[in-house]
């Protein structure tokens, strides 16, 4: 896994493992959730059985996972932002699931990394200007999960829309698979990183593959920043929409 080392660009700039994330400045900064989603404190339970990867599949496109990354946590997960992979049509439906899961694979080895793996990178994650400081300790805020949460103004936000205090108690990303798999679902859902649109609204709008890239870690990948890791999730994605009996639809790049 690639080194994580997020530059915090401006007081008003924060960033999720190296995507830079611009913190919200409406009234759905205090959920994390705009009119586009659904705040997890509304969640409506999507069964297991719904949703549109089912466990043989998902251990097809994970065969070395981490034991950790249950499929069980994932759709434990669901109910926090139901629209996701439940919005449009079937196609619609299964291609943003594999988009989703292609880049949780890419930034994580295959599901193999729970936490970041450069340890001197931990003391980094700590922005101390914020009124609420590191009150877990300054090497508390490392990547984390399926998207590698970092910075403790991420651990903060993703704990505010999702209900979890996980400013104080940022270990429940590396030790709940279902929190894991919610801090993820947060960012798809409601965080548009470096790019102009959501991940879920990538997929749900017809943009494409290629912008949920585009908003995950765009200023370092897109624009031919680094074509062989762009290639490295399409590869992926194409994979998965096949797993899902599926096509990848267009605008694979970025």
């Amino acid at each position: 896994m690639r080194s994580r080392i997020a530059a915090l660009l401006s007081a008003a700039t924060v960033a999720v493992g190296v995507a830079l994330v611009v913190p919200m400045t409406s009234a759905a900064a205090t959920t994390g959730c705009g009119s586009h989603c659904v705040a997890a404190s509304d969640g409506v339970d999507v069964p297991a059985e719904e949703f549109v990867v089912s466990e043989a599949q998902f251990n097809q496109m994970f065969p070395n996972r981490n034991a950790f990354y249950t499929y069980s946590g994932l759709t434990a997960a669901l109910s926090a932002y139901p629209e996701f992979a439940n919005t449009g049509s079937d196609t619609v439906k299964r291609q943003e699931a594999a988009a989703f899961l292609a880049n949780v694979s890419h930034e994580t080895g295959g599901l193999v990394y729970v936490v970041e793996q450069n340890t001197a990178n931990y003391p980094h994650y700590c922005d101390a200007s914020q009124p609420y400081g590191c009150p877990a300790g300054q090497a508390a805020y490392y990547g984390r999960g399926p998207i590698q949460l970092s910075w403790n103004f991420n651990y903060k936000a993703a704990g505010d829309a999702l209900g979890i205090d996980l400013l104080n108690n940022p270990y429940l990303v590396e030790r709940d698979a279902a929190v894991a798999w919610k801090t993820a679902l947060w960012y798809w859902n409601t965080q548009t990183g470096p790019g102009t649109m959501t991940p879920h609204q990538a997929m749900v709008s017809g943009a494409g593959f290629g912008e949920t890239i585009r908003s995950i870690n765009g200023s370092l990948e897109c624009n031919g920043g680094n074509p062989g890791q762009v290639q490295s999730r399409i590869n992926s994605y194409q994979g998965f929409v096949q797993i899902l009996g599926t096509t990848p639809g267009g605008n694979l790049s970025c």
